[in-house]
């Protein structure tokens, strides 16, 4: 993690809109249809099930609240194998259910320890930050001893920290900006060792930014 590109927060970072619209293009269409109290299935569904990814009854339950049954081609080709622990680049359309897919599989897989982050997911703005934040409280409503945190510039670094070093209060899954990120594992407040499952959301609008 010491090699992460030192961006700089106000140019990655976007002002927090006063709507919590989606506009991401790897946020699946679902958080819209949700919001709007609708249940639906994912565009180009498959007779495989959700469960025949034999996921945790916790997250079956709150996918079932949600009213999805099947999963879409991309979440049926890649959720098996990153469940396995495997590398997956990831590439579909929009609403076919990216942002599902990792949240999907870290969830399946994390095992949370008090003061130890072992997510981290990078996204390119604040705003994009919240809608995964939203997504992994939709999944795991019933795994109430898994705790997300969204980190972004414009904020007290400080109360980052303090949040980040209290053992109760540290979130096993951090969602932020490059800026902050980079921040924090500098000064220590994340630790690198304990982080199980890395997730570049949008990497090519990531490196656009550098380009």
């Amino acid at each position: 993690m010491s090699d992460l590109i030192d961006y700089e927060d106000d140019v990655l970072d976007t002002p927090a809109p006063a709507t919590a619209a989606a506009t991401s293009s790897t946020l699946d269409e679902a958080a819209n249809a949700d919001s709007k109290d609708q249940k639906g299935s994912y565009v180009g569904v498959h007779s495989t099930g959700f469960r025949d990814f034999l996921l945790k009854p916790e997250l079956l339950r709150a996918i079932s609240d949600m009213g999805f049954e099947h999963p879409s081609e991309v979440q049926q080709e890649c959720i098996p194998q990153a469940i396995l622990g495997m590398d997956v680049l990831c590439q579909a359309k929009s609403g076919m259910g990216k942002t599902a897919v990792f949240v999907t599989t870290t969830l399946q897989q994390i095992e949370p320890v008090d003061g130890e982050v072992s997510v981290i997911v990078l996204c390119h703005t604040r705003e994009l930050a919240f809608q995964i934040k939203n997504e992994y409280a939709r999944f795991s409503k019933y795994m109430p001893n898994v705790r997300t945190g969204v980190f972004y510039g414009g904020t007290s670094v400080k109360v980052d920290q303090e949040l980040l070093k209290t053992k109760e209060k540290c979130p096993h899954i951090v969602v932020a900006t490059p800026g902050r990120l980079n921040a924090l594992v500098r000064d220590k407040s994340i630790n690198g060792s304990s982080v199980r499952h890395f997730v570049l959301d949008e990497c090519d609008k990531m490196l656009e930014q550098i380009g």
